[in-house]
């Protein structure tokens, strides 16, 4: 692999990106009480709803109050955001279908969506300190300074992940959150072996918990490669003397069709009220309950999860996938669903494997997202981590070495041209 100059230099381009990026994460905010907020990160019930949720994908940035405290999230949000508008508005579908002036176009706006969220999410975390008394001299002045500055690392990660995109290996963006993950695993290994060594935790416990995300992880592994394949067969075509078509190809059909989006809508949902009562609990007592009732191990907040990542992910599933419109383009081009009539049967045929599919789907979504805050109850952990962190680093990783396997072979099948058995019979026939 780093006998290639080219993938040698895309691979260190890419891990240099990431090593500036987390960086950026230790550069702290001016005008935050560092000691306070030490403290108060201890308090782990107090860090909750949305602002946890991001603290997850910043690498601890957020909790933090760095630069970076907001990572590459407000992009995500927004180019899902834009993505959903693509499906749903017309002058936006337009723009999708007008190439690469179209990309470029939803790009823009999308970029100017991040930097709006930026600013609001940043309002959000300013108001979140203020009102825990953990900033050394409040007042609009320094509101606006808070502002300005996270909504500023907010764009600098933003361009940070498009430079890998552009010069490095994988998804930019998939790329920070990847690195944000994983950046907090040694801080998780570091607490379960000073749990062990105080007996906080037992040996047999530690060795379980272990177990346990091996297992995930291995499931996860094996459910995201799992497809459907749907056979296609191309009619021939004579044209003049020649042939055309006749082939025999398939659809793949994932079964978690939807990847993650669902878990993050569904999780944004719930983080609103729980940032919200998390906030006022300390002065009503209401907000009080809230909070205890909508806790990560709480049986109503995860109810409420696994429905609403039931619901989001049928609803992603019918703005992504149009079942006509494949029908449609599979009978424009000559092929047909065996023992299946074209046109609005096959349609219906997609359909009925998207809805069966989709029930795999988001209720295999439902458990992963739920199953360690199961394991979180019954068992007392020395860190937390989600099966959303857990299905995005096992994605990513799949993805970018499913990248460099593709571009490994593209550079072999180019060297099989230039050199041996073929270039050896150029020269003969010369």
């Amino acid at each position: 692999m780093f006998r290639i100059p080219e993938l040698r230099r895309k691979l260190l381009f890419t891990l240099g990106v990431l090593i500036v990026y987390r960086v950026g994460t230790y550069i702290p905010v001016i005008g935050v009480d560092v000691n306070k907020l030490h403290e108060f990160m201890q308090q782990a019930s107090k860090l909750s709803g949305l602002l946890s949720y991001l603290d997850v994908f910043s690498g601890g940035a957020l909790g933090q109050c760095t630069l970076f405290a907001l990572g590459i999230m407000p992009y995500i949000t927004a180019s899902i955001m834009m993505q959903i508008l693509g499906f749903t508005i017309p002058e936006f579908e337009q723009l999708l279908k007008e190439g690469e002036y179209g990309r470029k176009v939803i790009n823009q706006y999308t970029k100017y969506l991040a930097l709006g969220l930026s600013v609001v999410w940043g309002s959000v975390y300013v108001g979140g300190l203020e009102s825990y008394g953990l900033i050394v001299d409040p007042g609009w002045a320094y509101r606006f300074l808070f502002i300005l500055s996270l909504s500023a690392g907010s764009m600098a990660v933003m361009w940070l992940g498009d430079q890998i995109s552009l010069f490095g290996v994988g998804s930019g963006g998939s790329m920070i959150i990847f690195a944000g993950i994983v950046a907090k695993f040694p801080d998780y290994v570091i607490k379960t072996i000073h749990a062990v060594q105080t007996s906080k935790l037992d040996t047999l416990v530690a060795f379980f918990i272990l177990l346990f995300f091996i297992a995930v992880t291995a499931c996860i592994i094996f459910l995201e490669k799992g497809e459907r394949k749907i056979p296609v067969q191309y009619a021939r075509r004579i044209v003049g003397n020649r042939v055309y078509g006749g082939q025999s190809t398939y659809i793949p059909f994932k079964i978690n069709n939807a990847s993650i989006m669902p878990v993050i809508f569904a999780s944004s949902v719930l983080g609103v009220p729980r940032g919200i009562a998390g906030m006022l609990a300390n002065k009503y007592k209401f907000f009080s309950l809230v909070t205890q009732k909508l806790g990560d191990t709480g049986f109503l907040f995860n109810a409420l999860q696994f429905a609403l990542i039931v619901f989001f992910y049928y609803i992603y599933t019918a703005l992504v996938f149009n079942p006509t419109e494949l029908a449609d383009n599979i009978k424009k081009s000559g092929g047909f669903i065996p023992n299946v009539r074209p046109g609005k049967n096959t349609a219906e045929f997609f359909g009925n494997i998207l809805d069966r599919l989709g029930l795999v789907g988001a209720i295999y979504l439902g458990i992963l997202a739920i199953l360690p805050n199961i394991l979180s109850a019954v068992v007392t952990m020395p860190f937390y981590l989600g099966g959303t962190a857990l299905l995005i680093v096992v994605g990513v990783g799949l993805e970018t070495s499913s990248q460099i396997e593709s571009y490994l072979i593209e550079r072999n099948y180019e060297g099989f041209l230039t050199s041996g058995k073929i270039k050896s019979i150029r020269g003969t026939n010369r």
